[in-house]
């Protein structure tokens, strides 16, 4: 008998009064808002200008949407190319289906054309965005409890994560919330990055490069729990081999990069034409700076103008004394 559990919601759509929206992309949505929040917050802090990490997101979400969906595909082909599978399944992505690993890919792509345009440098973006992708993921994660799927191993822990349906060969019973433990990962990977990026100044990508081998480390672990139909290279899950590849990856950028170029950088977003610059200890923009000193030029003009006026004033006075006492002598 299972004296506690983590029940299933019985259905994955939350009723926003009469608009009927999946719990999936519920978690989605406030993930990348969650995001974007924190990432301005860290973008200010930094130097840059509120309203530039949203800019670049507008480019850098959709295309991380796109990605996710195609490794996801393409990776769990069978689920919607084999006999008896629609493949305009393929498209339906509220129905859950994201992979991380495509989805930061082409992600990346999208925020390269939006810093791109912007003058931004792609590194100091990510490492501003970091933390806020690993809360974005520990809240996108409880998607999958509305739709019931990537759940561990059968066990009855008081924590075991109880599944209802029985649909796509899901067998009802408890198993190990693998969805909470990667929620929970994630919420600590976002912690271990903003802790380490206060203490040690990540710059130029090694924050992002950490948050990326921290969640690898933890994916891994995770994904060899996990007990649904996936494809196999040597004995392990696909995603475990690629986590293990890619944390290789982000600690290979981190060691190269703090070597090559150490410390944080001083400007993350250039200044606009006629922003406040800092010129020593006061801040002037470049036309007050010009105003200041054509003021000045046009004030030794004038005290030169008026000196020299002076001048003249004193001179005719004292001609006109000298033909006054001319006269008295005539006279």
């Amino acid at each position: 008998m299972d004296l506690a559990f983590i029940p299933s919601p019985s259905r994955g759509v939350v009723e926003l009064g009469p608009i009927p929206l999946r719990g999936y992309a519920f978690c989605i949505i406030i993930g990348v808002f969650v995001a974007v929040w924190l990432g301005n917050k860290r973008w200010i802090d930094r130097g840059g200008r509120s309203g530039t990490v949203a800019d670049i997101a507008v480019w850098a979400v959709p295309f991380g949407l796109v990605g996710g969906r195609l490794y996801h595909v393409i990776t769990d082909y069978q689920l919607y190319f084999s006999d008896g599978r629609d493949w305009v399944d393929a498209f339906k992505i509220w129905e859950g289906g994201l992979g991380i690993w495509g989805a930061i890919a082409l992600g990346a792509v999208g925020a390269w054309i939006g810093c791109r345009r912007r003058g931004i440098p792609l590194p100091a973006w990510a490492d501003a965005l970091a933390p806020g992708i690993a809360l974005a993921q520990a809240i996108g994660r409880w998607g999958n409890w509305f739709n019931q799927e990537l759940y561990g191993k059968a066990t009855d822990v008081p924590w075991a994560l109880k599944i209802t349906s029985a649909e796509d060969g899901r067998v009802p019973g408890t198993y190990h919330p693998t969805f909470l433990y990667e929620s929970l990962w994630c919420v600590g990977v976002a912690v271990l990055v903003i802790w380490a990026d206060r203490r040690f100044k990540l710059g130029h990508g090694r924050a992002f490069a950490l948050y990326v081998a921290a969640y690898c480390a933890g994916r891994g672990w995770i994904e060899y729990m996990r007990v649904d139909d996936a494809h196999h290279v040597l004995g392990l899950r696909l995603n475990v081999w690629t986590a293990i590849v890619v944390f290789l990856l982000a600690v290979v950028y981190f060691v190269v990069s703090a070597k090559k170029h150490p410390g944080r950088e001083e400007i993350v977003e250039p200044a606009e034409p006629g922003e406040a610059v800092e010129s020593g200890s006061p801040k002037l923009t470049k036309s007050s700076a010009t105003e200041d000193g054509s003021s000045k030029d046009k004030g030794k003009s004038s005290g030169a103008g008026a000196a020299a006026e002076s001048d003249a004033v004193k001179a005719e006075s004292a001609a006109s004394s000298d033909e006054e006492a001319g006269s008295a002598k005539k006279s």
